[in-house]
């Protein structure tokens, strides 16, 4: 390495403060170390100094304003003159610095320290001395850095005689210097704006008096009749503001000097970055002269209310007129954190962070006044009107870099550009404001997103008496998801929605958990209850639950009230929230009526279902006493008709006819099914089908899916994560909740098989429109068919409702398909007929939505086939007894077909002795009957069945063998009897309802019968053995 290359490089870092000559160290501390306020804080600073970091505002990354020892090779072919020019700017900077230190040496001495020993009694005097007390701060701050770029340039110009770039302060740690000088000059004009210099001379007007010459020494064009004020104001700022223009000179001349050098770039961005300095000091004076003649003109009662020390006055009406619209505003005022418009007396004030600037002149006051700005503002909007375009556009400018500037947090450098220079502020913000007009937002404070002068985006609400609402906003009003808090008044409770809101309201699903222990899940319009519903009180007192229709927030229409204190369930019409029209009462005990109701009262003649089956048509009470005229039929088949009064200690006492000539019961009294006529079909959960309607209608837009779609969400918890999931990123699912894809796919699977794989995962999803409206009608079926409501008289009413279920389903399936043909532009399917529909409905939709429903349907069909299952049952115990070679006898099994083959004996075993071995696998087969909830499933297990009954009779045989009806019943009756399946009649009778309508007449609907007469055969032979000994009982 070269030997300057070498002395450079060992120079560079070399000089730190505790290698500072000790001597020079306290000569040049002596002044300020005798007791200057402030000084504490400056050695401190000084401490820190040779650690700052690198200056933010350098364009370039070199080594030279790195803060650290450049590279061999850079400083290696550094040529000389660079050295020599940056020797002669050290020398230079070395000179002006000691001058300059000498100076603040003296200024601290004869005004800073006069101006601090003052002890002030008034309130305005204290504050004036907190800021001249803050303005000491930044003088000796910068007095210190001053003085240490002195010593540093003193230190290596002792060492060597020629320097480097990297030894200008100025230039490698200019951040540092302008941060400083940006910090006094603020600070100076603080106090110049509340005449704290004034004051000050006033507070101190003796000392002054006395001592006036001392400050000649530092203003050339003093004299006596200069004031004080003007006197310090002239002291404070003139030599900082001269020697910034010193530093400038220098760099200037620096860059000049090194020509074409690749540090110029350097030193010129620097001499560039103290130019701005200058204009920044020039410009902050500017305002705050203004400012200060400013709260001199107004009275005394808007300058109390605006005067701040940091606010500045950008412009004014009456330097520049402009006129505005609200009420009789004479004057506007700029300011850079405020818009003031003054009217006689008083004033209004708009936070700049809240203002908004419009100068298209898309609005306007009126068709003549062309050059307006319009002002928008959180409660208030208002026009700025100028005479000339020019002035509006001054004003444009200087609101739209004022309001820019303020969203910042602070102010440009230098203050204003060029006309061209600065964004304009953004219209999205995010900020805090306290609504003060009248209003539903009154006294509430917001804090989140604004656009135009309005809630947009996330944001939330509270208000001073405890009510808030957090979420989403739109144009001024709570839309979209939000929760909200309402206090109770006379409780500390709250009563908590959450829920989806448009235009201010709540609309949409919502969970609704009150200060009182309930709890709604359900639909909203205008903050009310509306549509579909459930309304539950868990607590202990009076415990409920409602699911059903709600209207103008009352119960109405179709509905379940469960009141589990009296464990009675009420299933029909209300109206007000009372139970006004039909009605069906189930009751824990399994009794159950129909009645009407008016107001909760019942009224009229009704039918009760007691649990021993016997049936009364009359009039009764709702304790289920009998009243007045009526018919009661006992379960033996004897009817007893007449008058029924209950006496208090009485009982029950009738007069009329009793008829014991009928020995059974006919069924069509004992079965008989409840609410069919009074609750069609297409009138019950009308509520849900209508959301889901909305949405169709809606264009299925994505941000509406949860407000119509969300009853598949029973938590808050539920509601959190599906809240969370609407605005996240989505992953790979295999099937897609985004309506986009939803509805993409909706059209690749048209064909039937694609179709039913499709929609079986559409329907076990919790984000396919199509299974939120499956779960919401399975809440719906289990409200009225679960617990207390598994009666069988309610049979038909829960079959017809799960075909009706699959018939909308089909239909909403289509308005779906028909909704993605026309947006993708595709040919529309062709409307299907009501035939051709409900067909689609049974094969496609109900199979697949069958499993939803089926715990609580099959249930039914257990209850309403009770008494034949019993007897079916008993009918398999006895048969079971009977060894398979007497069973195949007794069935009159043709002998030819029994498979004895299959009987296997072990050792000492006679072949009439066993069991459960002939036809074991069409045995095995039929009892999978039971494994599957799919009537089509079911009737193929069937066939297989019949398959395997077939298969065991051609090996028999030794040849193919189709089996006619005649042998087909006793072998099917051997293959049931061994099956033991226990609920036979149940599965029976659902598979006939339940199975696709194409199906009759064929294969499956004869097997089918088959199956069916198998049963009937073994009830009736137990009938008949029953009878016998009945008979046998009564005739001894």
């Amino acid at each position: 390495m070269p030997y300057m290359d070498c002395l450079l490089h060992s120079r560079a870092g070399q000089v730190t403060l505790a290698e500072v000559d000790s001597e020079l160290w306290c000569r040049c501390r002596a002044e300020k170390d005798r007791g200057v306020p402030g000084e504490q804080g400056g050695s401190q600073y000084n401490k820190s100094l040779s650690t700052k970091a690198p200056p933010a505002w350098t364009p370039l990354h070199s080594p030279l304003c790195s803060g650290h020892p450049p590279s061999d090779g850079l400083m290696s072919s550094e040529p000389p003159v660079l050295d020599m020019c940056a020797t002669e700017a050290a020398e230079s900077l070395l000179q002006s610095e000691e001058t300059f230190s000498a100076c603040l040496a003296r200024i601290n001495a004869i005004v800073l320290k006069p101006l601090l020993q003052s002890e002030p009694h008034e309130q305005k005097g204290k504050e004036n001395l907190k800021l001249l007390l803050l303005l000491n701060d930044c003088f000796h701050t910068l007095w210190d850095l001053t003085e240490e770029n002195h010593r540093t340039l003193k230190e290596k110009f002792s060492i060597s005689p020629s320097l480097c770039l990297q030894d200008l302060y100025i230039l490698w740690k200019g951040d540092l210097f302008l941060s400083v000088y940006i910090q006094y000059f603020v600070t100076f004009a603080n106090c110049v704006v509340v005449q704290g210099f004034d004051q000050a001379a006033k507070n101190k007007s003796e000392f002054w008096k006395t001592h006036k010459t001392a400050l000649k020494q530092f203003l050339a064009d003093f004299t006596s009749e200069t004031s004080i004020p003007v006197a310090l104001h002239t002291v404070l700022h003139k030599p900082l503001r001269d020697h910034v223009q010193q530093y400038a000179l220098i760099l200037t001349r620096l860059s000049e000097a090194i020509g074409k050098s690749p540090d110029r770039e350097l030193v010129t961005s620097a001499a560039k970055q103290y130019a701005k300095l200058q204009s920044f000091i020039s410009q902050v004076l500017d305002e705050a002269c203004l400012t200060k003649a400013l709260w001199k003109s107004l009275g005394h009662k808007l300058t109390e209310w605006l005067c701040v020390p940091e606010r500045r006055l950008l412009e004014d009406s009456k330097n520049l007129p402009v006129f505005a619209s609200v009420g009789r505003t004479n004057r506007v005022l700029l300011f850079d954190d405020i818009l003031v418009l003054i009217q006689g007396n008083n004033c209004q004030s708009f936070d700049l962070k809240l203002v908004w600037v419009d100068g298209s002149g898309s609005e306007k006051p009126a068709p003549e006044n062309r050059h307006t700005i319009h002002i928008v503002t959180p409660e208030e909007a208002f026009f700025l009107s100028a005479k000339e375009p020019c002035m509006k556009a001054v004003w444009q400018w200087k609101l739209n870099q004022a309001v820019r500037q303020a969203l910042n947090g602070k102010r440009d450098f230098p203050l204003w550009g060029e006309a061209r220079e600065g964004s304009e502020p953004p219209v999205h913000r995010c900020f805090k404001y306290v609504f003060r007009a009248e209003g539903r937002f009154k006294n509430a404070a917001y804090e989140g997103e604004w656009y135009w002068g309005k809630p947009h985006g996330k944001g939330t609400l509270k208000w001073p008496d405890g009510r808030n609402h957090v979420g989403d906003f739109k144009e001024g009003l709570e839309h979209g998801f939000g929760i909200s808090l309402v206090p109770l008044i006379s409780e500390d409770r709250y009563d908590c929605y959450k829920c989806h809101w448009c235009e201010g309201k709540m609309r949409g699903y919502g969970i609704c958990e009150y200060g009182n222990e309930m709890v709604y899940k359900g639909y909203f319009n205008d903050n009310l209850r509306q549509g579909f519903g459930i309304l539950e009180n868990p607590s202990a007192e009076q415990p409920f639950k409602y699911t059903g229709q709600w209207d103008n927030d009352k119960k109405n229409g179709y509905g379940v009230w469960d009141d589990k204190d009296r464990g009675e369930r009420y299933i029909g019409i209300w109206q007000d929230d009372h139970r006004h029209g039909q009605g069906i009462v189930v009751t824990q005990s399994g009794v159950c009526y129909q009645r009407k109701f008016h107001v909760d009262k019942m009224v009229g003649s009704g039918i009760l279902l007691l649990e021993n089956d016997s049936v009364y048509e009359g009039n009764f009470t709702r304790d289920l006493t009998f009243v007045g005229k009526g018919k009661l039929t006992f379960s033996n088949g004897f009817t007893l008709e007449g008058t029924f009064s209950n006496k208090s200690g009485q009982g029950l006492q009738t007069q009329g006819i009793l008829n014991t000539s009928s020995d059974q019961q006919d069924a069509s009294i004992t079965k008989v099914q409840l609410g069919l006529d009074e609750f069609p079909v297409e009138k019950r959960w009308q509520g849900i089908y209508d959301q889901f309607l909305g949405f169709l209608h809606s264009g299925c837009k994505e941000e509406m899916e949860e407000s119509f779609t969300g009853f598949h969400i029973q938590t808050s918890k539920e509601l959190r994560k599906s809240q969370e999931y609407l605005f996240c990123q989505r992953g790979p699912e295999d099937v897609s909740g985004k309506m986009e894809d939803v509805l993409e796919e909706l059209v690749q699977h048209q064909e039937l098989e694609s179709l039913q794989c499709y929609l079986q995962k559409a329907f076990k999803s919790s984000l396919h429109p199509l299974g939120k409206l499956l779960k919401a009608l399975t809440f719906a079926f289990q409200a009225t068919y679960s617990g207390i409501g598994a009666n069988k008289h309610l049979l038909n009413m829960a079959q017809e409702e799960v075909k009706y279920y699959a018939k909308k389903i089909w239909e909403l399936y289509q308005g779906l398909l028909h909704l993605a043909l026309e947006q993708k532009g595709q040919p529309l399917a062709e409307t299907e007929d009501g035939e051709k529909s409900d067909l689609n409905a049974y094969r496609v939709i109900l199979p697949l939505i069958l499993p939803c429903f089926y715990p609580e349907l099959f249930m039914l069909y257990m209850l309403y086939h009770e008494k034949e299952d019993d007897l079916y049952c008993q009918g398999i115990v006895d048969l079971s007894l009977f060894p398979d070679i007497k069973l195949l006898e007794v069935l009159d099994v043709q002998k030819h077909l029994w498979p004895l083959k299959d009987l296997t004996l072990t050792t000492n075993q006679r072949r009439s002795l066993v069991k459960d071995k002939c036809f074991l696998s069409a045995t095995e087969c039929l009892q999978k009957l039971i494994t599957t909830v799919d009537p089509r499933e079911k009737l193929e297990i069937l066939q297989k069945t019949y398959e395997e009954i077939e298969t065991t009779v051609s090996r028999v045989v030794e040849r193919d063998y189709k089996l006619p009806m005649d042998d087909l019943l006793p072998l099917l009756m051997y293959v049931v009897s061994r099956a033991r399946i226990q609920h036979l009649g149940a599965e029976i009778h659902l598979i006939r309802d339940l199975m696709d309508p194409t199906n009759e007449g064929g294969m499956y609907d004869f097997l089918l019968t088959a199956l069916e007469s198998c049963y009937e055969h073994i009830q009736k032979d137990m009938r008949l053995h029953q009878r016998e000994t009945w008979h046998m009982a009564r005739d001894p």
